[in-house]
């Protein structure tokens, strides 16, 4: 079944099952993807679908920071429902042991030595990890490994 279709699928469900948040969730990814077709006129395949799933999870992790900051823990509480919501359409996540598995390999591909090849490296990387892993924590790796 084609991603569009499991989320309308997860959309009626989640009316009868009255889910508010899965509710809510899914319908800001069906508008997301709504907004690209009707921008670009193009019907987006499952693929650019994970890149924009991956983008709002994004999107999330730092709003989870900002509440945290605020003192909201009952919009952390619900942003973490939309996490947990959103990893369901994903790829399974990689674990940091197998994203730095990743890292050391495409370094000893690409012969970096020093941080001044991070860009290299991370070219290289982010496409192997492509809706697995956070950029983010790639980079995070990565400088770790090159210092």
């Amino acid at each position: 079944m084609a991603l569009k279709e499991k989320l309308m699928e997860d959309l009626k469900t989640s009316m009868k099952n009255k889910d508010t948040v899965r509710k809510n969730t899914i319908t800001m990814v069906r508008a997301a993807i709504k907004q690209i077709e009707v921008d670009q006129r193009i019907e987006l395949k499952d693929e650019k679908i994970l890149e924009i799933i991956s983008k709002q999870l994004k999107e999330k992790k730092n709003a989870i920071e900002d509440f945290k900051k605020g003192q909201r823990q009952d919009l952390v509480d619900l942003t973490q429902k939309e996490m947990d919501i959103l990893l369901e359409y994903l790829p399974k996540q990689l674990t940091k042991e197998e994203i730095k598995e990743i890292v050391v390999s495409t370094i000893a591909e690409v012969n970096a030595e020093s941080m001044k090849d991070i860009g290299l490296v991370m070219k290289s990387v982010m496409p192997k990890v492509k809706g697995k892993a956070d950029g983010n924590t790639v980079n995070k790796i990565a400088r770790e490994i090159l210092k």
